[in-house]
Formats: C-alpha cells, sequence, structure tokens
C-alpha cells in the first residue's frame, strides 16, 4: 500500500543517514523525537521500560536511539534498502520488513512512534488502514506519537485525528515540533494520541 518504494526523489539507505550524520557533527540535537516520547511515556505512566514500535523505521535512527536508552524497540519498514542500513547498524535490534497497513507483529505496545513524515509516504487512501492497525498494536492507555507536514494537503490534521478516532484513540495534545514550541495551525505537527 506503500509508495515509498515508488518515489525516486527521495533518499534512501546510507544516502538518507547523510544528512543527519552532517547534523549531528555540527552539534545539532537529531533525537527530538526519542526525548519526547520517553518524556511522554513517563508523564503517561507507561512504566520504567515502556515497549515501544518504530513504524516506518527508515534507517533506525529513532529505534537505534531508544535501544542506546534502554528501550525494548521493534522496527517496521516497507523499504529493504533503509532496512538494510539500519540491520548494518544494529543488527541486534528486532526489525521487520512489511507494510504498515497489515504487518502483524503479534504483540502490543506502551508506544508506536510514526516520525518522519511517514504518513504522507502511504498511498492515498491507505492513511486510515494504517492508522488502524497501528492502533491495534497499542495496548489500552498507550501513546500514538506522530509527526508530519500537511504541506500537500493531502491528509489533514482533521483526517488524521478522525482516522485514529474510529481506531479508539484519542488526541491527548499536538505541538508545532518535537521540543513541544505550541502548535499555531501551520502545517506541521507534532500529536499525541492515547488508546481508550
Amino acid at each position: 500500500m506503500s509508495t515509498w518504494n515508488e518515489r525516486r526523489d527521495v533518499p534512501r539507505g546510507a544516502d538518507y543517514d547523510a544528512a543527519w550524520t552532517k547534523m549531528a557533527a555540527a552539534g545539532e540535537p537529531i533525537h527530538g523525537e526519542v526525548d519526547l516520547v520517553l518524556e511522554l511515556a513517563a508523564e503517561h505512566d507507561l512504566g520504567e521500560s515502556p515497549t515501544m514500535f518504530d513504524a516506518g523505521c527508515g534507517t533506525g535512527r529513532v529505534a537505534i536511539e531508544l535501544a542506546a536508552r534502554g528501550i525494548d524497540v521493534v522496527g517496521v519498514d516497507l523499504d529493504e534498502a533503509m532496512l538494510a542500513e539500519a540491520r548494518a547498524k544494529d543488527p541486534g535490534l528486532r526489525w521487520t520488513h512489511g507494510d504498515l497497513a497489515d504487518v502483524d507483529l503479534g504483540t502490543t505496545f506502551d508506544v508506536v512512534i510514526l516520525a518522519g513524515n511517514v504518513i504522507v509516504f502511504v498511498a492515498p487512501g491507505a492513511e486510515e488502514a494504517v492508522l488502524a492497525n497501528l492502533g491495534r498494536h497499542l495496548r489500552p492507555g498507550g501513546l500514538l506519537v506522530s509527526g508530519f507536514r500537511t504541506g500537500d494537503a493531502r491528509l489533514a490534521f482533521a483526517d488524521f485525528d478522525r482516522h485514529l478516532s474510529a481506531a479508539g484513540l484519542e488526541l491527548v495534545d499536538r505541538w508545532a515540533t518535537w521540543d513541544r514550541q505550541p502548535f499555531d495551525g501551520g502545517d506541521y505537527a507534532v500529536s499525541a494520541h492515547r488508546r481508550r
């Protein structure tokens, strides 16, 4: 269901990682997603060692940092080139090739993280199925934390919230950035939804 594999205008594998490596070398913070999900997990009493599902994990930047901080995490992606890079960087983590619309990991998690504009790379019309499937992977009280841009106007935040509500999740909060700058109605948002 994903259109990611069909896109030729996006970097993959080591090329995708190059921008993050450059930012890190310049001293820029590159783990805002990890900082936020760990803060939210603590604030929502999801336990001392919450389990996490990195949906659309790409080359593993987020999952590897979560694991480095002691989190039990699983990464899933449809792009084999991206997963190959993730496996090369950390072969000890669980990396699963699969479509977010129907992958079944056989368990539920405390947190599903959907970073890096993942939801706007799925096939048009597949968003509801993807979000429903991710919701099925959350335990009651668990959080889905996402960040994406609506610049192409394909998926409005209201539709995103509606799809998640249908999947049994409710909006907890929304920010403009991963470091919780107030959301001002712009075209990028980081959202936290909680499974009822």
